[in-house]
């Protein structure tokens, strides 16, 4: 039950985060460069508050009793690549919204991140089966049909730019298997993120006049609330699932997002993001699950 709830709440975070950057970047409340900067600062400091409240309490065990694994998480404290992928993530996905529905950066965000992952492991020489192949290949057609010209088409340059967001989330993603603690190694990351501010702060420096305060709002709520929260509720449930389960179930992000939009932004479900998102999200779902891989 307790899985079952952190499961949801973080997963409508995460959707969350794609309605409030829309949701300011549409409404003209605030640019990228400045709604970034607040995201990753107010995610700093909420992730600063969790993670001294957490290691606290792991100080507190470990005077108690010399237990090897609590130093190893008090030893974890992030990486500054891990860093600068979380930067090109969280700037790429606000500058990305400004020509993309809700639904659509969502779906396109999940997808570069899964095929990043993916292609990691190819490269790791990961042996597939038939089965993981063929799913990968109808993964990258739906791709390509939510993208073929038509009325409906989402902006090229958009896509690009959340593609390369979902990229750098990969990465980040693909580097955190290795960390002990996710939450503190997030946390620190977070932190460590704030370098950036003064070169975002100069690039967005010319639009600081147009900035207002329903915009910083959303960009607070986007970074403490969506990011800060629901990274930790997330990896409070994540060893309570199988590693399966927490990889399928992130599919329903995309989905609720485009519900979201539709909702709070009277965004169109369009019949083009139906098909794409049952193509792609099923296909990754096939690939997730299908475990037997062909020894080489």
């Amino acid at each position: 039950m307790k899985a079952t709830l952190y499961t949801i709440i973080a997963l409508m975070a995460f959707a969350a985060n794609s309605l409030l950057c829309r949701m300011a970047l549409a409404g003209g409340y605030i640019d990228p460069w400045n709604f970034t900067i607040i995201r990753l600062l107010s995610g700093a400091v909420c992730l600063g508050i969790i993670m001294t409240v957490y290691t606290y309490n792991i100080r507190r065990k470990s005077a108690k009793n010399d237990d090897m694994l609590n130093n190893a998480i008090l030893k974890d404290k992030g990486s500054w690549l891990s860093s600068v992928s979380l930067v090109v993530y969280a700037l790429c996905f606000s500058i990305a919204y400004v020509e993309l529905d809700t639904g659509t950066g969502a779906l396109i965000l999940f997808s570069a991140v899964q095929l990043t992952m993916i292609g990691w492991g190819i490269y790791q020489k990961e042996q597939l089966s038939t089965l993981q192949w063929g799913a990968l290949l109808v993964a990258l057609a739906g791709f390509i049909y939510l993208m073929l010209p038509s009325a409906a088409v989402p902006s090229l340059l958009g896509a690009m730019i959340m593609a390369i967001s979902g990229a750098a989330w990969g990465i980040y993603s693909i580097r955190g298997k290795v960390c002990v603690s996710p939450l503190r190694t997030t946390g620190f990351n977070f932190i460590r993120s704030l370098v950036a501010i003064p070169i975002l702060l100069l690039a967005g420096m010319s639009y600081l006049v147009e900035v207002s305060i329903e915009g910083v709002l959303l960009a607070c709520l986007s970074g403490a609330v969506a990011s800060g929260i629901g990274y930790s509720l997330w990896y409070v449930a994540m060893p309570l699932l199988k590693s399966t389960q927490a990889a399928v179930v992130q599919f329903c992000v995309p989905v609720l997002a485009a519900i979201a939009g539709m909702l709070f932004l009277s965004e169109p479900l369009t019949m083009r993001f139906i098909v794409a998102s049952a193509v792609i999200l099923g296909a990754v779902s096939i690939f997730v699950l299908n475990k037997k891989t062909v020894k080489a």
